[in-house]
């Protein structure tokens, strides 16, 4: 049985082209950056979780929440093939048993924080946005798109960023956390517009502080599917 099964929903995608410099402390051993067209991004997603089980039991006021997160990818040889994945700098939701669980199962960095969101959708339009709480502060995310989804086309930029399969967690300088995400390829939307109020030196530190002032490379919103997380 899988560990969590759940619907990862309306995934907002905020990419910004960045120096592999400044993501080398983190990268988790036995990894390497993950690159599309030699280009090193971080990603800022915002989701919803929906229909949450683990160990197939849901449990009370724990089933449907927001997460928001800071992620990189990476990617991992085996027996002749890469496994492509993703490393987390730090991930919100507004609920402590799950911040309490994943941190000490899979060696993640979440916190927790008040949290809101607000989805709408028309026939012509969809908005999709997340708001959470940090020192007093609310930050956001808003993206809005027409409601006309489409697949991934093959060798895009948007499916480099969704079709990472594997979470990598640095437990210390020889020592990784590998574990897998199942998900069929997502649909997309056509993002028109976007807003982004995110204090990052706040949530992240002095060195990804100017991710505040920088234009993002690309802007997404991704339908979501079922997910699950092996042990």
């Amino acid at each position: 049985m899988s560990f969590l099964q759940a619907e990862w929903r309306k995934l907002a995608i905020i990419n910004y082209l960045v120096d592999k410099k400044l993501l080398q402390e983190h990268i988790p051993y036995g990894t390497e950056l993950d690159l599309w067209r030699g280009k090193c991004f971080i990603s800022f997603v915002g989701f919803m979780f929906l229909n949450t089980r683990i160990l197939g039991v849901k449990i009370p006021f724990h089933i449907h929440f927001e997460e928001v997160n800071l992620r990189f990818y990476v990617k991992r040889p085996e027996n002749g093939q890469w496994k492509r994945g993703v490393v987390f700098i730090k991930e919100i939701v507004p609920k402590r048993a799950i911040s309490f669980i994943a941190n000490t199962l899979y060696k993640e960095h979440y916190i927790t924080c008040p949290m809101k969101h607000h989805i709408e959708e028309t026939s012509d339009q969809i908005t999709v946005e997340y708001q959470w709480k940090k020192q007093g502060k609310w930050n956001k995310i808003k993206v809005e798109a027409p409601n006309r989804k489409s697949k991934l086309q093959t060798g895009s930029q948007t499916e480099f960023i969704t079709e990472h399969y594997w979470g990598y967690a640095k437990i210390n300088e020889s020592t990784t956390n590998e574990y897998e995400v199942t998900h069929p390829r997502w649909e997309v939307y056509p993002t028109s517009k976007y807003e982004i109020d995110i204090a990052f030196k706040e949530l992240y530190g002095e060195k990804f502080a100017f991710l505040k002032d920088a234009t993002p490379q690309s802007v997404m919103l991704a339908e979501g599917s079922e997910i699950t997380v092996e042990k």
